[in-house]
Order: C-alpha cells, then sequence, then structure tokens
C-alpha cells in the first residue's frame, strides 16, 4: 500500500527530529512508530531523555533550523526525499539504519532505478580503473543504476562509465560540497546527468567518521555490490561487509597477489565474495538472481496505536536491571530480553531513553552498548558545516 503523502509540517517536524541531539536513524524510527508523529516525538523526547538520566538540556532543532536548511537546499536546485515516502530509495528503506531524509541533486527518478555499487581503492591501477569503467558502462547499458562515492580512482572512473546511463554518487558532507576537489568537473557531470545524494545538511564538509556512514548508504542502495581494487585497509572493504551484512550480493575481481591493491578483494573472494571476470558474466548472475524482500524492517514491541507507554512502576524495575546488565561491550537487544525476563516494550523505551540522554550506543545487528556520561560533549547527529582539519585528511583517503 502507498503511503499517504507528507505535509510540509511533518516534513519539517521530520527534519527537525533527525538533527536534534542525540537522535539517530533507528532511533528516529523507534520514536515515529512509538509517537505516530515527528511532531509528538518532539514533545516527548525532553521528558525521555530526563528519565534515561540526562543532567542537561536536549538541544531540539527549532522549525527554523529545518526550514533554513530546506531553503538552502531549494537554493541550489535539489530536493529533499523522506524514509517511507515512494520516492525513497526502496532497497535502502529497507536497511535497519536507513538515513531519515535525503538531500538530492539532479534526477530523482534515479533512486528508484535498480542499483550496482562499484568500489575500489582511490590509488587505483590504470587497468583498475579501465575495469571499473568497463563494468559500469555495461551494467548500465543493462538497465542498471551504477552508485559509488565519487572518490578518486575506482569510484572516479565507476562514475565516468556510466554517466551517459544515470548514475548516482553518495557524498560524505553535504550534497553542495565537493571533494575530492579534483573531481568537480565529474561532480557537475553527474548533476546534469545523474544525482548526488547525501544524508548530511546543505555545506556540511565530510570528515573521517561520516564516510562510512556514506558507505552504508551506498551498499543500502545497491542490490549488489562490486569490489574492483581494494587493500586490506581500504574503505571498500567496510561497503563490502555492510553489504553482506544488509544481504545484498558481494562481487570481487581478483588480482595478482603481488599487487597490494588487489589483497582486499582477493581476500573478499577467500571469505566467499563471487568471484568475477567479466561484465557479462556479472549482468548474468545479477539477471538471474532473486527479487530481493524489501519491506523496512519491524519492530513489533513499537506498533502503532500499540496502546498506552508503559506504567511508570515497570519502567523503574526495568531500567534498574538494564543499569546492571548494560556495559561497554555491545549485547544483543534479544539477549537483554531474554536475560532479564522483560517485555520487548519495556526494553525498548529504556533503550529510547538512554539513548536520547546520551547513554547507550546501537550498534549493527540490533545490539546496544553502554555510554559513559560526558556532561562536557555538545556531539548531535546535528551537522554543522566545518572546515576540514588538515589532519583528518589521511583518514578520510582510507574511504
Amino acid at each position: 500500500m502507498t503511503p499517504a503523502p507528507l505535509d510540509m509540517s511533518e516534513r519539517l517536524d521530520r527534519l527537525r527530529l533527525i538533527r536534534s541531539e542525540n537522535v539517530g536513524p533507528i532511533t528516529f524510527r523507534q520514536l515515529l512508530i512509538r509517537f505516530g508523529s515527528a511532531a509528538h516525538a518532539l514533545e516527548a523526547i525532553p521528558s525521555l531523555a530526563n528519565k534515561g538520566g540526562r543532567k542537561r538540556r536536549l538541544r531540539i532543532a527549532s522549525r527554523a533550523e529545518a526550514q533554513s536548511e530546506l531553503d538552502a537546499l531549494t537554493r541550489i536546485g535539489g530536493q529533499m526525499v523522506h524514509w517511507g515516502q515512494p520516492d525513497y530509495p526502496a532497497a535502502l528503506a529497507a536497511t535497519e539504519d536507513a538515513p531519515p531524509v535525503l538531500s538530492v541533486l539532479g534526477h530523482l527518478h534515479l533512486l528508484t532505478k535498480p542499483c550496482i555499487g562499484i568500489v575500489g581503492s582511490r590509488n587505483a591501477s590504470t587497468n583498475g580503473k579501465r575495469l571499473a569503467q568497463q563494468f559500469s558502462k555495461a551494467l548500465g547499458e543493462a538497465g542498471y543504476c551504477v552508485i559509488s562515492g565519487l572518490a578518486s580512482g575506482i569510484d572516479a572512473a565507476a562514475h565516468f562509465g556510466s554517466l551517459s546511463s544515470g548514475t548516482i554518487a553518495a557524498v560524505a558532507g553535504g550534497v553542495d560540497v565537493i571533494y575530492p576537489r579534483e573531481n568537480t568537473d565529474l561532480y557537475h557531470q553527474i548533476v546534469d546527468q545523474g544525482a548526488i545524494v547525501a544524508e548530511l545538511p546543505v555545506g556540511t564538509v565530510g570528515q573521517a567518521r561520516h564516510f562510512p556512514r556514506r558507505n552504508r548508504i551506498i551498499s543500502g542502495m545497491a542490490s549488489a555490490v562490486l569490489v574492483v581494487e581494494a587493500t586490506q585497509r581500504s574503505g571498500s572493504l567496510i561497503t563490502a561487509r555492510l553489504a553482506a551484512d544488509q544481504g545484498r550480493e558481494v562481487f570481487a575481481i581478483p588480482g595478482s597477489p603481488l599487487d597490494p591493491r588487489a589483497r582486499g578483494a582477493n581476500d573478499l573472494i577467500r571469505k566467499g565474495a563471487a568471484l568475477i571476470e567479466t561484465p557479462e558474466e556479472m549482468i548474468g548472475i545479477l539477471n538471474n538472481m532473486p527479487a530481493p524482500q524489501l519491506d523496512a524492517p519491524s519492530n513489533p514491541e513499537f506498533l502503532p496505536g500499540s496502546g498506552p507507554l508503559p506504567k511508570e512502576e515497570e519502567l523503574l524495575r526495568a531500567r534498574a536491571l538494564m543499569d546492571q546488565a548494560l556495559s561497554p561491550t555491545s549485547v544483543a537487544i534479544d539477549d537483554l530480553i531474554a536475560d532479564l525476563n522483560l517485555a520487548p516494550a519495556l526494553v525498548a523505551m529504556v533503550i529510547l531513553e538512554l539513548e536520547l540522554a546520551g547513554l547507550a550506543e546501537r550498534h549493527p545487528g540490533n545490539r546496544i552498548s553502554r555510554l559513559a556520561p560526558e556532561p562536557s560533549s555538545t556531539e548531535s547527529n546535528s551537522e554543522k558545516p566545518t572546515k576540514k582539519p588538515a589532519s583528518l585528511q589521511k583518514q578520510a583517503d582510507l574511504f
């Protein structure tokens, strides 16, 4: 069933919610499902954070801030798509930590096409770049949209090869921030012939911690990921791991054991990735793959209209038990429920309180860990445009 379109008020409130302090993609989704709308969630989160042990006031993005971000995106010709709406990429929506909003520059319709990710080394060989371009061109002609990360090397070659059929670049900063600068011409060509997508606000300069978040968008939008060249420390291997975790097919092109740039791809093959040598071989496999199941992750403990919030006396007991059970080492939430013999809804509510208080952190695979309180921290999901410190350049080059 097609969801009802969001009105402008709800769109702004959803943008406010994800830009508010300590609200990440999974917390956003849990809040939305529990409270029914972003407006009601915004009203609830200060109290939830206080019950979770927060001492300082929670920073909530204002309506003016959300409108300013939306206006800035509109001025550069961009659009914003929201999780749960028809124009949001279906494959990405089915991942557990899908971005609640995406900023898009270029051709919006490409987000609904079947996508294949192509990633690899920045310091790529001539042959590696040639292969990436050949594969992306053939995949584009076969009806697939190639998505990559606009990095130097393999990413750039993949984009060049699929420009004529439409290519998508997922960037780590704002949709208007070009990085690396050497890809400025390519960036503008993609805006004209493809699409640029970003999770963070307009004007945000990507930092090292943002690149893994960008990688999960590449793998999440793709039905399969191809690694062309990758060292053993390459960020491309993060994308491949995320793809496998998300149930995507992982392909890798083998290389010489004498070339360090081949070791990452060779290791992926050793661990079960599909060895691939020609575009035709890959397209044949893709065309015979079963259609993926793209239902959004379910949260049975938090169904819309699931009744009143748990009673306070029940929550008090659950908070005490979870305070003792949680540690800095992550634990599966299902194991926590079984160990404490608590109702899933109770555990889920206490986790929400702790997350909003900044005292718990979610991990892939439905896991949670305890965080030490940081009274002086102002870190939030509301990213501000920042100047990139030179010390981060080397770290960012890994991705």
